[in-house]
């Protein structure tokens, strides 16, 4: 299951966050906690982290979001995880979705503690913590036997400077102002869930379970067959993907060893063999004109006789 919590500063959602990590051995992912841990293990994402708290600016989310998903990549992360404390605003939100998508692992719960204004104002300002034991108790709601002194070793109780009723309104102002519009982005997304934040601590958790149960649970088990169905498609894919580089790569190599084989030596050509020319052929010699028939000659005319002379 996949969570994200949210709610005002003083709601109790951290304790109903370490509640259900308890419950369904999930891990909760609290940005101040992620924060201590990379800068703790000096990593290059807590260098970063470190230099901009140290320069006095905001860590960038583009940081927060790399923690989260390192912190994600882990085992105990495998079958969900609880966000607290991040998103606080509508783009860290769509940020969020979009790395929770390209991961596989949508959000599939928005669960808001919601506590009136009024009684935050009293859980935050009336607070009391004891010096020696960490025991925490409010002068509203849990307020020591005796003032100002624990009940469990009687060490004397302390009341942060910042729990003032002018910096606990700024905080919920701010809260109010970027925070609570998230409760209707998870609305349109169909994934918000609201439990009241009053009460005992066990009364409201139980009414938190019986949210997950009644919609995570069915829901978990639909995304699972359609993750299961989307891996295996995956799979596929992937399988048919590298079938094919093996064909290329198997037809480059056969390509290449057959390029590598010595050429046959070349057979000398054989010289042609010249082609008579055939002669041309004999004329006919063109009939001879038969002589012209020699015309008969005319006999010459006899002369004419003489007559012969009478002798007298």
């Amino acid at each position: 299951m996949r969570i994200v919590l949210l709610g005002a500063p003083g709601s109790g959602k951290g304790t109903q966050a370490k509640l259900l990590v308890e419950k369904y051995k999930i891990p909760q992912m609290s940005t101040g906690d992620l924060l201590r841990a990379e800068v703790a293990a000096g990593t290059d994402l807590g260098k970063k982290a470190k230099a901009a708290m140290d320069s006095g600016q905001l860590v960038t989310d583009d940081i927060v979001l790399g923690m989260i998903q390192a912190r994600l990549a882990k085992p105990d992360a495998k079958n969900g995880f609880i966000l607290d404390g991040f998103p606080r605003n509508i783009p860290q939100a769509q940020a969020l979705d979009a790395m929770l998508a390209r991961l596989g692992q949508p959000l599939q719960l928005a669960l808001l503690v919601d506590v009136d204004t009024d009684v935050l104002m009293k859980r935050l300002t009336g607070r009391r913590t004891c010096g020696s034991c960490g025991a925490i108790y409010n002068i509203h709601f849990s307020a020591p036997k005796t003032s100002n002194k624990c009940d469990k070793c009687g060490g004397s109780l302390t009341h942060r400077s910042d729990d003032n009723e002018q910096t606990v309104g700024k905080r919920l102002a701010v809260y109010q102002q970027q925070t609570a519009p998230l409760a209707n982005y998870y609305k349109a997304q169909g994934k918000l869930r609201t439990v009241r934040g009053v009460g005992t601590v066990s009364a409201i958790f139980k009414n938190a379970t019986d949210i997950i149960e009644s919609q995570i649970r069915p829901l978990a088990d639909v995304m699972s067959k359609i993750e299961s169905a989307a891996a295996r498609q995956a799979a596929k894919a992937k399988a048919e993907e590298a079938r094919v580089k093996a064909a290329a790569k198997a037809a480059k190599a056969a390509k290449a060893a057959k390029a590598a084989k010595p050429a046959p030596a070349a057979k000398p050509k054989a010289k042609p063999v010249p082609v008579a020319k055939a002669k041309p052929a004999a004329k006919k010699a063109a009939p001879k004109k038969a002589a012209p028939k020699a015309k008969p000659k005319k006999a010459a005319k006899a002369a004419p006789k003489a007559k012969a002379k009478k002798v007298k």
